[in-house]
């Protein structure tokens, strides 16, 4: 029997279809005759259930959604959401520019399932160049509803994009008593399923200075009784400190920056990131203010309320007492003091690490560029440094902040960062970008450096 025809790689495989992969099928949906897919392991997308706390809004405009700070015309633009379910003009009139975190996470609900090009259900499980077809070979394996494999597969792809996001980060020191299902410790990540569990107990405590950590606190001060609210709130950073939320300061987060940030020595990037922490575990200033009226009513009636607040605190160890409560060892690095705390739940609002890959793309590891720390070395379009026999691309989504700088999480650069990697893979500015985003000029234009390594040319030679 004569085989059939091959069929012809795709042109992109998303693996993962989180709101950057989503961005990016999104915008390349409207790129004609691309082909493409983007296969998810989950059955569905959900985006932060355990932090859909009522109330709670984006921290970044409606604007910055999937396409409309790059292309606002798209059907998939968060305007077109309200126009499809006819709430545009509640939209108009409740004057919203941060929307609700729950209408944000039906907005990307409704891209998923209506792109064409996504498939949930779908891991891929490897992925390996095949020289004969100038491609990637990418094993995959269909999922059941309760995870169990229905049938696996294999397609080729000319380029991959990896958005496999990010997973709940947990302290070493706090893992054990996380798997241990009688200790009421866990992240900010399960909040809401473990919610009533936590209410339930005498003393609570909050461990991360971040956005979520002060959500998942003033929640919890609304539902306690007042005088019994038994309530702790730890911090490693020095202070809980407002996120820089002035005009100027946002301009970190503008492809300018993401440019400038770039093009600096790796050293340099790797001194500037630990500097910048307000940019990304600070707070809103209106939950802090929340939170500052939450306590200050409470005190009305004269005395304090059962609440601790500390910043600079490191939490170094926990054990179960014989009582079934938890000892928490504590650091204060100003006072270089120890410490114990006994609390009988814990809530670690200690952010997310990126997803460990080296398993899926661990037949192209010997072909990975890599820096001096043994990090990947990301091009400015968003590419694996690659050796030069791997003919096609692997770009990176939120994987690369050691590369390109704060804004790598934000979701105010996902389209912007997703027409980066379609113009890529179209080989043109199919999505015209804008030259400047930022009023301000980050480092020395090269009309205005001195390279004093460059001979100076006789005075009135032309340029």
């Amino acid at each position: 029997m004569t085989p059939g025809p091959r069929t012809p790689p795709l042109d992109l495989l998303g693996v993962g279809a989180g709101p950057f992969n989503l961005s990016l099928a999104a915008l390349a949906d409207g790129v004609p005759g691309l082909r493409t897919v983007f296969h998810e392991q989950r059955a569905g997308f959900h985006w932060h259930p355990g932090l859909l706390i009522e109330g709670a809004t984006l921290q970044v405009p409606f604007l910055a959604d999937l396409v409309s700070l790059v292309e606002p015309t798209s059907p998939w633009s968060y305007l077109n959401y309200l126009k499809i379910r006819c709430r545009l003009f509640p939209f108009y009139f409740a004057e919203h520019f941060h929307i609700h975190r729950t209408e944000f996470d039906n907005y990307l609900r409704w891209v998923s399932t209506e792109l064409p090009a996504t498939r949930f259900g779908h891991r891929v499980d490897t992925v390996a160049w095949d020289c004969e077809q100038g491609a990637f070979a990418v094993e995959f394996t269909r999922l059941g509803p309760d995870g169990e494999t229905l049938t696996t597969g294999l397609t080729h792809a000319r380029n991959l994009a990896l958005g496999v996001g990010t997973a709940p980060h947990v302290p070493e020191s706090l893992r054990e008593l996380v798997q241990d299902p009688a200790a009421v410790v866990l992240h900010s990540a399960d909040y809401l399923s473990q919610r009533d569990r936590l209410l339930a107990a005498r003393h609570i405590t909050v461990v991360g200075s971040g956005q979520s950590g002060a959500e998942v606190l003033l929640d919890l001060l609304r539902s306690r009784p007042q005088g019994a609210e038994g309530l702790t709130w730890l911090a490693r950073t020095p202070a809980f400190a407002p996120m820089e939320y002035s005009k100027i300061g946002l301009e970190q987060f503008t492809p300018d920056y993401t440019r400038y940030f770039h093009g600096l020595p790796q050293a340099a990037r790797d001194r500037l990131l630990p500097r910048q922490w307000q940019l990304y575990k600070g707070v809103s200033g209106d939950t802090l203010g929340d939170i500052h009226d939450e306590l200050y009513r409470r005190s009305l009636g004269g005395g304090w309320p059962d609440v601790t607040l500390t910043p600079g605190i490191e939490v170094t160890g926990a054990t179960v007492t014989e009582a079934g409560r938890i000892e928490l060892g504590v650091e204060h690095g100003e006072q270089e003091a120890r410490g114990r705390l006994v609390t009988d739940a814990v809530v670690l609002a200690t952010g997310y690490r990126e997803r460990p890959v080296d398993l899926l793309l661990a037949a192209l590891d010997p072909y990975v560029v890599r820096d001096e720390a043994g990090r990947p070395k990301v091009d400015a379009a968003q590419r694996l440094v690659l050796a030069p026999e791997i003919a096609g691309s692997v770009f990176v989504q939120n994987a690369e902040r050691h590369t390109h700088g704060v804004g790598t999480p934000d979701l105010g650069l996902a389209a912007w960062r997703s027409a980066v990697i379609v113009n890529a893979l179209t080989g043109k500015e199919f999505y015209p970008l804008p030259e400047r985003t930022a009023f301000t000029t980050f480092g020395l234009g090269a009309q205005d450096r001195d390279d004093r390594d460059t001979p100076s040319r006789p005075a009135g030679e032309r340029r």
